[in-house]
């Protein structure tokens, strides 16, 4: 076993031990980075690719800024997809972003996607059009659609055979949406905070109002809605422009994989609701300072293992080469 091989064992123990945090709406629900669904600066490795993200189209990179999908010009599109599915049964993505330009009139929009589809460019928001899993859109120009004030932001469940209603800017399509109006060069940093727990809720909260705070866009259960994301989905990004146009920046990118803590000291999957044995807090730190301590004792016992194996394997060698003299 060589050195780097051992570097690359490390480099995923400590994938394996990745912080732990409390999830905001529930203390019972826990929360974990996935980095495979996460950008921030300097969005790019060392040499200069992404190891977990594609870009196309006319998706512009500045390291230490953002990431620009389109340009304040006309007729631009650009793209950002994962390259691995989202797989997590429940999980919140949150993105900073920014739509800004100097013209008074502007366009067209930015869109979020969590598709079977990835990495085509399209119509709709610079994504493809007749798509299967769900689009959130920010449609900053209006079309035909009375009585509606723009920005607005809505979701569409695709089929894979149904198109966007452009001409009405998404009307036939919606699932759920609202009028987010001072959205678009907003003088807080503006956020979209999506949340799904599977067969049970999808919920939409945005900042663009007041820093840390958050404006709920909408909320459906499954009992009303069809919210049934496909198991193998792509995370991603698209921006669009047409005769009017909007910088479009990609500022962060933080998805998070949502589990429930039992409380008698195991875990039961990102279940949201369900009853919880509030009262047994006294026998809890005991079987979770155990369970911790055993799989801690694993880790290092398995590390150990190949540090030896190493140091034992170059002893090896080191003798047979003497041997040959």
């Amino acid at each position: 076993m060589r050195l780097p091989a051992l570097s690359s064992l490390l480099c995923l123990a400590g994938l394996a031990s990745v912080p732990v945090a409390a999830y905001e709406g529930d203390p019972d629900i826990k929360s974990i980075p996935l980095r495979t669904h996460s950008l921030s600066p300097p969005y790019l490795d060392s040499d200069f690719q992404s190891r977990w993200f594609d870009f196309g189209g006319d998706t512009v990179i500045r390291a230490d800024k953002y990431i620009r999908l389109t340009a304040d010009r006309p007729s631009q599109q650009g793209w950002v997809f994962s390259r691995v599915p989202l797989t997590a049964t429940n999980w919140q993505i949150e993105l900073e972003f920014g739509i800004h330009g100097e013209g008074n009139l502007h366009g067209d929009g930015f869109a979020m996607w969590l598709t079977k589809q990835r990495a085509t460019q399209g119509p709709v928001f610079g994504s493809t059009d007749r798509f299967e899993g769900l689009g959130i859109f920010i449609d900053t120009y209006k079309n035909n659609r009375p009585g509606v004030s723009f920005p607005y932001v809505m979701a569409m469940m695709g089929d894979g055979q149904t198109t966007y209603d452009q001409a009405h800017d998404g009307k036939a399509n919606e699932l759920a949406g609202c009028s987010a109006r001072g959205l678009r060069g907003a003088p807080v940093p503006t956020k979209l905070r999506l949340t799904y727990f599977q067969d049970k809720s999808l919920t939409l909260d945005l900042q663009y109002k007041t820093e840390d705070s958050w404006t709920n866009c909408f909320t459906l259960n499954a009992d009303e809605a069809n919210i049934a994301i496909p198991s193998v989905a792509y995370l991603g990004l698209s921006a669009e422009t047409g005769e009017l146009s909007d910088n479009h920046d990609v500022i962060s990118l933080k998805a998070e994989n949502l589990y429930s803590v039992n409380r008698n000291g195991g875990s039961r999957g990102s279940d949201s609701s369900g009853s919880r044995n509030r009262g047994s807090s006294g026998s809890k730190a005991p079987k979770e300072s155990g369970s911790w301590t055993w799989f801690l004792f694993k880790v290092v016992l398995f590390f150990g293992a190949i540090v030896g194996g190493y140091f034992g394997y170059t002893i090896y060698r080191t003798k047979v080469r003497s041997s040959r003299f």
